[in-house]
């Protein structure tokens, strides 16, 4: 069996259909959706719309349950929080009330997802380092714990320490516990602009990173034509 574990498409339509074909041609067989749907790029109901029709196990992200309110965002990054503000009159109510019900944690076969952290999964902090790390162990009760939120794809290991894992492909030995983040499909910021992704063979016991191209252009003149700040369309290019 392979699941694909895909997460922070921001609203990227063409990145999120490049990882969806990417996925098929490699024989996944099973989604899952680590959150933040919508936010920062021009389709944001159009990827609603895929992912709730795939019916996967799907966990809230930060943009996700800002963009299903009504509440002031005078607190957020002015970018974030203008992109926002153009997401909510895009969506349906009903598109709102889905973002909404949304749960923060799921387990999902012998797995554990969150967007975020397990500490305290809806304050939305960052795992950047193993001392962030150390903290979310504390309440992984599962082999395997996959996550998004920094859109920077990193793997910290523990066994009888906590230790960072750069590899393109991490084998999941018995024994120990895995923090693993997915990296984003609509906006990567870890240098390389093509769309991110993971695939987890759960029978291999094995999880591999995928960076898939996508019309990027595309994707840059949506977001100059739906007016929202020019920055959006200037950073996807650079990853960043």
């Amino acid at each position: 069996m392979r699941i694909a574990l895909f997460g922070d498409i921001h609203a990227n339509l063409e990145a999120l259909e490049a990882v969806l074909a990417d996925a098929t041609e490699l024989g996944v067989t099973e989604y899952v959706c680590l959150g933040d749907v919508v936010g920062y790029n021009a389709d944001p109901a159009a990827c609603l719309e895929i992912v709730r029709a795939m019916n996967c196990p799907t966990v809230k992200g930060n943009h996700d349950e800002e963009a299903s309110g009504t509440h002031s965002l005078d607190t957020m990054n002015p970018v974030a929080a203008a992109a926002l503000e153009w997401t909510r009159q895009q969506l349906s109510e009903e598109q709102r009330q889905w973002l909404m019900r949304l749960r923060m944690v799921r387990q999902v076969m012998d797995f554990t997802i969150v967007h975020s952290t397990l500490d305290q999964p809806a304050n939305w902090n960052y795992v950047t380092n193993r001392f962030d790390a150390m903290a979310n162990f504390s309440y992984q009760f599962t082999h395997i714990c996959f996550h998004g939120h920094t859109h920077v794809p990193r793997v910290f290991v523990k066994t009888d320490k906590v230790q960072e894992v750069v590899a393109d492909s991490i084998a999941i030995e018995p024994g120990a516990k895995y923090f693993i983040n997915v990296g984003s499909v609509g906006q990567p910021r870890d240098g390389d602009w093509r769309a991110c992704y993971a695939i987890y063979d759960f029978d291999a016991k094995v999880v591999t990173y995928r960076r898939v191209e996508y019309d990027i252009a595309k994707t840059q003149a949506k977001i100059i034509a739906a007016g929202l700040p020019p920055m959006l369309a200037e950073r996807i290019s650079e990853g960043r």
